[in-house]
């Protein structure tokens, strides 16, 4: 960068335009920043006069059932983020094995179920755990079990279905770590004598731990604000905070309160994010190598050096089932194709049920009909709702890749201070549950009178879409050649015409993709649409939740499998265009 600013002539396109993040700055102070303020400073008020109170505070500690769903909410999170990177840290290093191609290939089986709709997803589980289940079915079909088995409504399920949703959060948040590990260091020990269990746990696997924490922080702080998988999967006994703070709004109309529950969930996942920041770096997480890593992971290698040539030791009989390098055999691959298994077949069986002659979900299906889709594409409540959605998708998808792509160019091209605040400010949304995102718009845009209107809606949507952009985008511009534009001033163009005839071209592969993924986040986001939509005019997914509380039937699954269509053919169209 100091080569470019000593150049005669290029000094009318700034090394650092910083200028390009206001807009999205500018709409994440209006929109997040301000929401999440009023909010919580109503947890520190009394509603009557205004004044400044612990009373809110002092009820969720005084009362005992809030001890429970804060204690219920932890254990589910933590369980859900370890069992989620746990499973999905041999399927990541079995990706990270692959030549590029086959690994983009394979991965869209993991970006399948990490794009399609939450409420389809449960949905699924639902099918396959009942007691008139899939898998109920097929147990006593074949006779290991006499009676039903109560797979849902427990702890069970939900662990089960949230695991299912955050699995592949920890398989795409680790790979990016473990492909860019050098994989001639476990060669290197292995010419040094060291063992093939010696080389995966002492040489590669502390190499690993950063996209794993990475992992774990996101599953966990994603987990914090779950409430569709609770609230279908699970009974009273695992109610957690997100669902509490909902009927505080909408049923108690207890904005203090509403205020307190949201403060301590985004408490917890600052607190998570500090921690990790301070042993790995946020950098991590959107895929940038941290400079201090070594130094920020050295105590960590240093306090656990006996407890990895413990897992060595205590390995080593396996070492027969490892390849030379000391990280994994080939051949053996039942594991992954099951956790891939495990990520694809609930989203499959909703197939045949869409198909169903049967009035009820029955499976297998006693004959198969069009009937269902016929009834949703005759429905005027649920044509409505796909449309609305469309064109809000549509209109989130423009905005949130403008405004990320913008702040992405300005962040490539700026070495200044304000890189590291407008990093985080960007990503917040990201971490932040969606469910105090969605609070805290829902109060303000009350105010303003944008609630029950797609403006609201689309703004709502840019906020966390922009992240995804943002990072989308970003890592594009990790391998742009900057010389490019340096040679176009010097002929004479201008920053604009840079701009349209050089730099958006040769991004726009990355461009189009941070597009369609914004498309799909807006597409089958619900958390944001229960407070804004408003109940006459809903999107997709809000009238996908009114009927699964009213009565799951086959239209339900009719309308998931148009929705996992779109995601399929958007996630296969941006495969395509970023090759």
């Amino acid at each position: 960068m100091s080569v470019i600013q000593n150049v005669p002539g290029l000094r009318r396109f700034p090394v650092g335009p910083l200028w390009l993040v206001l807009p999205a700055v500018a709409l994440l102070a209006v929109f997040f920043l301000f929401p999440m303020g009023r909010l919580f400073l109503l947890g520190v008020q009394d509603p009557a006069t205004g004044a400044f109170t612990g009373e809110h505070y002092s009820r969720v500690f005084d009362t005992s059932v809030y001890w429970r769903i804060l204690a219920i909410t932890f254990r589910i999170a933590i369980l859900t983020a370890l069992f989620s990177v746990l499973l999905g840290y041999p399927l990541a290093l079995w990706l990270s094995r692959m030549d590029s191609r086959r690994q983009a290939l394979i991965a869209l089986l993991v970006l399948l179920p990490f794009w399609t709709s939450y409420l389809v997803k449960t949905f699924a589980w639902m099918i396959l755990l009942g007691n008139r289940g899939v898998l109920n079915t097929l147990f006593m079909d074949v006779g290991l079990i006499e009676r039903p088995l109560r797979l849902m409504y427990n702890e069970f399920g939900v662990i089960i279905g949230m695991v299912h949703a955050m699995m592949p959060l920890a398989v795409l948040t680790m790979l990016p770590v473990m492909n860019g590990i050098d994989q001639r260091l476990a060669l290197a020990a292995g010419t040094m004598g060291a063992s093939r269990s010696q080389r995966f746990w002492l040489v590669y696997f502390p190499l690993s731990v950063p996209g794993a924490a990475a992992a774990g922080l996101l599953a966990f702080v994603t987990s914090l604000g779950f409430f569709i998988v609770p609230a279908f999967l699970g009974g009273r006994g695992q109610t957690m905070l997100a669902q509490a703070i909902i009927t505080q709004v909408q049923e108690l109309v207890n904005w203090s309160f509403a205020a307190v529950l949201a403060s301590l969930l985004v408490i917890t996942a600052l607190a998570s994010i500090w921690v990790y920041n301070k042993l790995f770096g946020l950098s991590v997480i959107s895929g940038a190598e941290s400079d201090d890593l070594p130094k920020r992971t050295s105590l960590l290698r240093t306090g656990g050096q006996r407890l990895l040539r413990f897992m060595a030791w205590v390995s080593a009989p396996f070492d027969r089932f490892r390849s030379p390098d000391g990280i994994t055999n080939k051949k053996v691959s039942i594991y992954p194709l099951l956790a891939l298994a495990f990520l694809v077949a609930p989203i499959l069986v909703v197939f045949p049920i869409a198909f169903t002659s049967s009035n009820s979900l029955q499976f297998p299906p006693p004959g198969y009909s069009l009937r269902w889709f016929e009834q949703y594409l005759t429905s005027p409540v649920w044509i409505s709702a796909t449309l609305r959605s469309f064109g809000v998708a549509f209109a989130t998808a423009f905005f949130a890749t403008v405004l990320g792509g913008l702040a992405a160019l300005a962040l490539a091209r700026s070495k200044s201070l304000w890189n590291g605040p407008i990093f985080a400010l960007i990503l917040a949304p990201m971490v932040v549950p969606r469910i105090v995102i969605a609070v805290g718009l829902f109060y303000l845009m009350a105010q303003m009178g944008l609630v029950a209107t797609d403006a609201g809606l689309v703004i709502g949507h840019t906020l966390l879409a922009i992240p995804y952009c943002f990072i989308t985008i970003g890592a594009v511009l990790k391998n742009y050649d900057w010389r490019l534009n340096q040679a176009a001033e010097t002929l004479g163009a201008g920053r604009f015409t840079i701009m349209r005839r050089i730099t958006l071209p040769l991004l726009r592969g990355g461009v189009v993709s941070a597009g369609l993924f914004a498309f799909v986040t807006s597409f089958d986001e619900l958390t944001i649409a229960i407070f804004i939509s408003g109940g006459l005019k809903t999107t997709l997914p809000k009238q996908m939740w009114d009927d699964m509380f009213l009565q799951l039937n086959p239209t339900l699954a009719a309308v998931s499998v148009v929705v996992l269509a779109i995601v399929t053919v958007i996630l296969l169209v941006a495969q395509k265009i970023q090759k």
